[in-house]
């Protein structure tokens, strides 16, 4: 399985009062910031801490930013900084050299992968993540409690809030390959009928009974 998220940054004044966010979906995701800092250090911020956030599954990792520094950063750049002892091809340090090396100790072991997306233009989980972090940013900007969200929790460790009835034992297994977007408007209907994603696909194979 594939987690989706989006990670973003935010800095009033750039810099000024910076705000980071990473987002999967209203139940799982999580902001902060400082009161002074860039643009590209919420942004570097963001992914650092949801790697961090999901180490502890084995799942894919799909991360979508709109900010192609971060991209090249990791993608591109990272391996031949660590080569020069963190310094650029120029011989001049690497940028943001303490968040560079916690993300690269955050990458180890995991199997993920970088998209880029354009911002601003209504894709809905860049805009939540932006709006985080923003909100993060606007909070240090004016002393007010940051807005940290709920944090991640694996979907295997949710527990359903009331019983659901035994399957038959005389039973059909069905295997169904659901892209990203379908599964993620099956959690949501999943969530407002506050039963699991499997419990509702049954109760559509019976007719809602």
């Amino acid at each position: 399985m594939t987690i989706t998220a989006a990670a973003d940054g935010s800095a009033l004044g750039n810099p000024g009062p910076a705000g980071w966010a990473w987002y999967i979906d209203a139940d799982r995701w999580a902001a902060g910031g400082w009161p002074h800092g860039t643009n590209n250090m919420g942004e570097l911020k963001a992914v650092l801490e949801l790697f961090r956030a999901t180490a502890g599954v084995d799942d894919d990792l799909l991360v979508l930013c709109d900010s192609q520094y971060v991209i090249n950063s990791v993608v591109k750049w990272m391996p031949g900084w660590k080569r020069k002892g963190w310094r650029k091809a120029d011989g001049a340090p690497v940028m943001n050299v303490e968040l560079m090396q916690h993300i690269d100790a955050a990458l180890q072991g995991r199997r993920y992968r970088f998209e880029w997306v354009k911002g601003h233009v209504g894709h809905e989980l860049n805009e939540a993540a932006d709006e985080r972090a923003r909100g993060a940013a606007t909070a240090y900007q004016r002393g007010s409690a940051v807005p940290e969200g709920p944090g991640f929790t694996p979907l295997t460790a949710s527990v359903e809030s009331r019983p659901v009835a035994a399957v038959p034992s005389r039973s059909r297994r069905v295997t169904l390959d659901l892209s990203d977007d379908e599964w993620s408007a099956l959690e949501r209907r999943a969530r407002a009928a506050d039963v699991s994603p499997e419990a509702l696909l049954r109760s559509l194979a019976t007719g809602g009974r």
